[in-house]
């Protein structure tokens, strides 16, 4: 046999390429989060099914809760710091006579009380007491931040935390149903509250007035800002049709006011150049002739500030 033929014996057919990645779209998938999932472990699992490593969240959710997740994907992750979340409904489980060092179900019981007694118009002064502007006590074991940590780590680490009162707004605080157990009372409520309210402290805290203890039981969180389960998937749906909730443009308009531009001033903003205000409260979002989103804005002074740009070439 010749060196070439030799050669020839050996050589193997060239791989064949990979198709490319189909390329994921900008915009926002609103999912519906099961029970004993955390927020990051959603992340992970969308990265996978949309082959994308450009996935980040909008406002965490504890693994025993469920519900909304709002989710940006490529280029919308850039909305993730501005849209307007400051809003948002639940609906819950307090159980009274007991109480526990996470304030709810997952935490180690520190007292219990015959809470199967509790005066139902008690309850509904105390939930009373909780409506409206309060100053709220987080929980110990939630994401604030101490000195630069996370309060729950410090509790992890064994550190005591006493974490100082902050304005919250409860919106809305409505009971729904009272169930009498064998040593404790459940309640079913519906909360509306300001962005960075914790409902299980609310449990905490009308346990503590009634003086039987409280804890939250379960959590469904049933709207973010704009985006309630109308628009939400869960992961299982999202796996056999993959995509997105809502594109980067009807995300922005669900999310934030509109303003239209003409063609010189679509122009003036890709080229980081401030408008004249547009008159409008907060974060708003810019949007050319054709109906596509441009950038987000707010107004300083006399002049429209670009916050981000979000044409491709931003």
């Amino acid at each position: 046999m010749t060196r070439e033929a030799g050669c020839a014996a050996v050589s193997r057919s060239p791989r064949p390429q990979r198709a490319p990645r189909p390329t994921v779209p900008p915009g926002l998938v609103v999912i519906d989060k099961p029970a004993g999932m955390t927020s990051h472990d959603v992340v992970a699992r969308v990265r996978r099914i949309l082959g994308t490593r450009k996935v980040g969240h909008a406002g965490t959710l504890d693994p025993m809760a469920t519900g909304i997740l709002v989710l940006g994907i490529e280029r919308a992750t850039k909305l993730l710091g501005h849209l307007a979340l400051d809003s948002k409904a639940y609906l819950a489980t307090i159980r009274l006579g007991s109480s526990t060092s996470t304030d709810d179900a997952e935490g180690e019981v520190l007292t219990e009380t015959d809470g199967s007694g509790v005066d139902e118009d008690a309850v509904r002064a105390g939930i009373a007491k909780l409506s409206g502007p309060i100053q709220q006590v987080p929980s110990a074991v939630s994401a604030v931040k101490v000195d630069g940590k996370r309060a729950y780590a410090l509790v992890r680490a064994g550190e005591q935390v006493d974490l100082p009162p902050r304005p919250v707004t409860v919106h809305r605080f409505d009971l729904l149903n009272l169930r009498r157990e064998e040593r404790s009372t459940e309640l079913d409520v519906m909360v509306e509250c300001s962005s960075g309210t914790y409902v299980r402290a609310l449990a905490r805290d009308l346990g503590a007035d009634l003086g039987v203890g409280g804890h939250l039981g379960a959590l469904r969180r049933t709207r973010v800002g704009p985006f309630d389960l109308r628009v939400a998937r869960t992961l299982e749906r999202l796996e056999e049709e993959p995509g997105l909730s809502l594109d980067l443009d009807a995300s922005v308009a669900a999310a934030f006011p509109r303003r239209d531009l003409d063609a010189a001033e679509v122009v003036a903003v890709s080229h980081g150049q401030k408008l004249p205000a547009g008159g409008l409260a907060g974060t708003y979002g810019l949007f050319g002739p054709d109906g596509h989103v441009v950038a987000l804005a707010v107004d300083e002074g006399r002049a429209a500030k670009p916050l981000v740009v979000l044409t491709p070439a931003g």
